[in-house]
């Protein structure tokens, strides 16, 4: 079948014309460099111990959450300039986020997540910010997988 639709090897190689496109310098390369893109940062799964519930046990003994974030750059030159400083560092955030829920108990998972976005976004220059808060292992009498709470927040 090589021969019989002129695709040999050397044209699915070099493109169905036969031209060699690894040299090509068209406009998407050219509008690349020229113009910034989108950026979102997701971070799942964080996983921290923490004092937060409505029953003082639950602040007293303590708990697992995860947390998720997602982070919205908006446009940076971090995708042509390959520089942190261009971008936000998601080490750097995931040890803001701990210190926000480590350092203070919430009676909710609302207040928690409220002030994790508002840190956040006071802190970075972000057009937005999601913030998941989940107890795996919620202390209710039916069985459930996990609680969660979401808080989306979009910079002023």
């Amino acid at each position: 079948m090589d021969g019989e639709h002129g695709e040999g090897p050397d044209e699915l190689e070099n493109g169905a014309d036969g031209a060699d496109d690894s040299d090509y310098e068209g406009e998407p390369d050219e509008d690349r460099e020229e113009s910034a893109e989108s950026v979102t940062i997701e971070i799942t799964g964080l996983s921290l111990y923490t004092h937060h519930g409505v029953s003082e046990a639950e602040r007293e003994v303590g708990q697992r959450l995860v947390l998720d974030l997602r982070l919205d750059l908006g446009e940076t030159d971090a995708t042509v300039t390959d520089s942190i400083e261009d971008t936000v560092d998601y080490a750097e955030v995931c040890q803001l986020v701990a210190l926000i829920a480590q350092q203070r108990s919430h009676k909710t998972l609302e207040r928690l997540c409220s002030a994790i976005a508002d840190r956040l976004l006071a802190d970075y220059e972000l057009e937005g910010v999601w913030v998941k808060a989940a107890k795996p292992e919620p202390p209710i009498a039916l069985t459930v997988d996990e609680v969660s709470v979401e808080v989306w927040r979009e910079a002023e």
